[in-house]
Order: C-alpha cells, then structure tokens, then sequence
C-alpha cells in the first residue's frame, strides 16, 4: 500500500468505528442523567449531581470528538467559539474541554506525511522543500501543519490534509444530526441540526486545497500593507498539500482568552472585529471559521490570519446593504420602521404577524453593541442575551421562529455570532460603532 494511502494511522475513518464511537455519545449523555436521578432521590444535592453529569459529558463528547477529527472535530470547533453562552454552572467544566480543541489535535505519523508530499508536489518535492520538521507543528480538524524551509530561504508552513479525510466529514455529519441532545446539553438553545446542516453543506470545501489557496492568496494581497494584519500568502498547492509562508507567532487567541492582560483583550478583540468587517469590502469575501485558533498573535503586536477553508464568496463585494440600514434603524429604537424594512427585503413574509417591539428585543445582540462608542463584550452579556432569546418563556423567543433569513444571510449570522462569541470571551472592549460605520455598508446612512 502507498504510504499516502495508509490511514489507520492518520485519520481514523472506518465508518464502522467512527459510528461506533459517535453513537455512544448520546448513549452516555442518558445513562449520566439515569445515574444523575438515581443519585438525587438516593438524597445527594441536586447542583453536585449536575455538575458531575456535565464534567463527565464534556470529557467524553471533546475527547471522542477531538480523536476521530474530521467532520466530529470541526463541529466541536464550532461549539466551542459558543463558550461565552454557557451558563456558569456549566462554563467551569465544559472551558478547558471546549477551547482544547480551538488549537490541537492528534498527530499523523511522518510517513504518511511525506507519501502525499511526494503524490501532491512530485517525488522531486525535496528539492524545493528542502527541511521539513519531524513533529507537526499543529494540528486540526482535517490536516496537521509542519514547519518547513523553501528552497529560496523563506520559512514555510506545510499543510498536509489527513487521508480519509471526506469520508470520514461525510459520515461523521450524518451520524452528528443525530447528537439533538447532547448537543444542546453543551451549549442550551444551540440549534444542532441548523449547524450540522450548514455543515454539511460547506465543511466540505474545507478539502479543496487549491480552492483555499486561491482565496488566502486573495486576502494576502488586500492585507499586504495593512498596519495591524498580516496574511500569510500561498508557496505552492496540491490536492492534499498546502504550502505558506510561515508565520512566527506567540501564540493564538486562545492564549489571550487564558492568560491576556486587559489591555492585549481590548488590542486584539478590536484587531480581531476589524478583519471580520473588513475583509468582505477588501476581498468580497468572507472568513467563515471564527474559531481563536486561526488567529495568531504577532511579536509586534500585529494580528496575523489563517485558515481559509471555509472563505465564503459573497454575491456582492461587502456585506449586503440592507443588513446595515436595518441596524442602523434598529439603533434608533424605531421598531416600526424596522419591521416595515424586514418586511421591506424579505426577512418577514407577507402575512406574519410580529410585535414590533419583540422584533427589535430579539435583535438586541446585534444591534447593543452599535450604540455606544465602545463596548466591553462579556461573558455575562453573552450569556444573558443568548439565553434570553432561547427561552420559550420570553416574547422575543417566538419572533426567531418567524424571521425569515434567506440563505445568503446564514452564514453571515453564523459567523457574526462566533464572532460575537470570541469578543465575549476575551472580555474585549472595542469601538464597535465606529467599525460599523467604516465597514458595513448601510449603517453609515
């Protein structure tokens, strides 16, 4: 067998076993829960026996998830730029659990490394990549990088996709659908099944190498002058191998969401709200994977970006004007002529009956930030926002069920929302209106 083709050391992707492995998740969840209620009425407190069932879901869902990778690894990296949204009660347990998959993985052994080296650049690549590290460098859902030297002297970043890769993004979408539970055990009111379709419907264009080439050496050009950006541009690409160049960093977000000082939260949570609204304007994309792990901090106090699997082209260079105007109006408090302009492009169809006020009420998280000159993203105005417009209790709770948001909007409400998630986990005070009105057309008037 060509080494390239060997997986049971890389990606884990016997359907079987990763079935296997995924079902016994939910499984677990209910026999925690079974125990839970047998250790309650046998008298121990209610709040300990919670926080065991949460302790031990968080171990196994982020364990399995992190081992099998692939498509069950990307979808814990999605739910874990919604920490910031955790009840407290469940935040301790779940945190470190949750962020240890923004930045790691297990590894896939050097052989298999350089059989798709040799099937990707051609078995003269060692003349051009002429050191390449033993030990990757990183690791994530579908790939590992490894360090490398070009044969020009430039340093470069090398990202080798793990083999097995789409069947196992495949599988593992199908059988994660059926995780409605745990799922909302992680991360209450989180909509599962809208994520995992999104998901499916784009995570595989994460495995086109050369189609993600192509976009990050689009941002590289944009951002080649930028004061306070940096993207690493594109060496050269296969169909399972991605060469960059490579960026000397002192760590991800993550770190900064850990161990930063309030100053480096507020530098970099702005840096971090500047790219996210900028980029579209700049390159008439969007970076669609908000998780911290993709951005990296820079000795000089730069911001540098990676990974650009999941770059959304969208219809029209910058965001869509309307979603502007519409928080433009909503940060007037005019919650009439919000609903008239919803109605107006289509988020509210003909004959829906909506409470005006309730509409701007569920809009709140979008739209507080835009209201003063700056504003501290927290946990706790995270925490009460998303659950407020989860309870089934709350007005506001039945407008989500009434919105219309066409498919062009999905994905920027996806990421709008890790976005917001991120900043509220940095606990980042940044002037978020005036980003607004620099970058997103409409907002301005």
């Amino acid at each position: 067998m060509d080494e390239a083709e060997g997986s049971s050391k890389g990606l884990p992707r016997r359907a079987a076993t990763r079935t296997a492995k995924l079902a016994a998740l939910p499984m677990g969840y209910a026999g925690r829960k079974a125990l839970g209620l047998g250790k309650r009425i046998g008298g121990k407190p209610a709040e300990a026996v919670l926080a065991d069932v949460h302790q031990r879901t968080a171990d196994q869902l982020f364990r399995t998830l992190g081992e099998l990778k692939g498509g069950a690894m990307k979808f814990g990296q999605m739910l874990s730029v919604m920490e910031a949204a955790l009840p407290e009660s469940q935040a301790a347990h779940y945190r470190d659990q949750l962020t240890r998959l923004q930045d790691s993985a297990p590894p896939m052994p050097t052989g298999i490394v350089r059989g798709l080296l040799a099937r990707d650049l051609g078995k003269d690549w060692s003349e051009r990549l002429v050191e390449l590290s033993e030990e990757p460098a990183a690791s994530a859902s579908i790939g590992q990088v490894h360090r490398g030297r070009w044969f020009d002297g430039r340093e470069v970043a090398v990202k080798v996709q793990y083999p097995g890769s789409e069947e196992a993004l495949r599988a593992d979408l199908r059988q994660i659908g059926r995780l409605g539970a745990i799922g909302n055990a992680v991360v209450p009111g989180m909509d599962v099944k809208a994520l995992v379709a999104e998901m499916q419907e784009r995570v595989i264009e994460e495995l086109d190498y050369p189609k993600e080439a192509e976009a990050q050496h689009v941002f590289a050009e944009a951002y080649a002058d930028h004061p306070l950006i940096d993207v690493p541009d594109v060496v050269e690409v296969g169909p399972s191998v991605l060469v960059t160049e490579w960026v000397e960093s002192q760590g991800s977000i993550a770190k900064v969401i850990a161990e930063g000082t309030p100053e480096e939260r507020d530098h970099y949570g702005e840096l971090l709200a500047r790219f996210w609204f900028s980029a579209p304007e700049l390159t008439g994309m969007l970076h669609a994977d908000p998780h911290p792990g993709n951005f990296r901090i820079l000795p000089d106090g730069r911001l540098a970006v990676l990974d650009f699997g999941l770059a959304a082209r969208l219809p029209e260079r910058g965001f869509p004007e309307p979603m502007g105007r519409l928080i433009r109006i909503a940060s007037t408090g005019d919650a009439e002529a919000l609903v008239a302009g919803l109605r107006d492009v289509g988020f509210i169809r003909d004959g829906i009956k909506v409470e005006p006020q309730h509409v701007l009420d569920y809009l709140a998280p979008w739209v507080t930030p835009a209201l003063e000159g700056r504003f501290r993203f927290t946990r706790e105005w995270m925490r009460e926002e998303f659950k407020r417009i989860n309870d089934p209790k709350d007005p506001a709770y039945t407008v989500g069920l009434k919105l219309n948001l066409p498919p062009s909007y999905l994905l920027i409400h996806r990421v709008w929302l890790g976005g917001l998630g991120v900043l509220a986990q940095l606990n980042a005070e940044a002037p978020f209106r005036e980003i607004l009105e620099e970058h997103l057309p409409g907002f301005a008037g």
